[in-house]
């Protein structure tokens, strides 16, 4: 784990050494806010809960978190870095998850300075703190999952853009697996079991389980094993691209 947190320490520094960090940061608290108390009619709707607030993260990750991750692998490529990072006396997969670690954290930090609204909802009501935290837990979760793709997608490409496009692309297919208009499609030529496997890969559908309420492992495990099934293609894709 001292490798791992070597490369944790030098990748994020490096986050707040840009106007990467502030600028996501701002968007998100900004973005967050507007979408709570005017799309999600927090004052209107007269209840001290975080249901508007959790509403919109899925699609808030949708875009921000590819943002995150594009340049994870794909400005390594891009400057050469890669080939030194490489020569250090540490394993892909100790480099993979380091990276990985930084930029999860720098995104908790993120979604940590949205507490206040807890606060202001304990101050205005007597809302159910046990969901607010499932959902806090969950948003996390589902962020890492998010992230864990964009990583992926960042291995494939030197261009942050094309990597940025791709991982949102391939975040929405995993977001949007479970709606019923996506499931309608494959209902009419497709066995129920493989229309039941589609639907379960949505993070929509375990995200919102979390957040209504009903705490189930099961959900949680599905967020935890996209992460590590990225993070051990991401390692792969590192290796072979290393290997070239």
């Amino acid at each position: 784990m001292r490798n791992v947190s070597v490369i944790f320490r030098r990748e994020f520094t490096g986050y707040f050494s840009t106007p990467l960090a502030y600028v996501f940061i701002v968007i998100f608290l900004a973005l967050n806010g507007a979408l709570t108390f005017y799309l999600g009619r927090f004052f209107e709707r007269g209840q001290a809960d975080l249901a508007s607030f959790f509403t919109f993260h899925p699609w808030l990750y949708l875009f921000l978190i590819p943002a995150v991750a594009m340049r994870m692998w794909a400005e390594e490529r891009k400057s050469g870095t890669i080939e030194l990072l490489m020569t250090l006396p540490v394993s892909t997969f100790e480099v993979v998850l380091g990276k990985y670690l930084a930029a999860w954290t720098f995104v908790s930090v993120a979604l940590i300075l949205t507490f206040p609204m807890w606060l202001t909802v304990n101050y205005l009501g007597d809302p159910d703190n046990g969901i607010i935290l499932a959902s806090y837990i969950g948003s996390l979760i589902m962020a890492g999952a998010f992230l864990a793709i964009g990583a992926c997608i960042s291995a494939l490409s030197k261009n942050q853009i094309i990597a940025f496009i791709v991982a949102a692309a391939v975040s929405f297919i995993f977001l949007s697996s479970g709606l019923d208009m996506v499931l309608a499609f494959f209902r009419g030529w497709t066995p129920e079991f493989v229309v039941d496997a589609i639907g379960s890969l949505s993070f929509l559908t375990h995200f919102v389980a979390i957040t209504g309420g009903v705490i189930d492992l099961r959900d949680f495990i599905f967020f935890a094993s996209v992460i590590a099934l990225s993070l051990f293609i991401n390692t792969a894709l590192v290796d072979i691209k290393k290997a070239v």
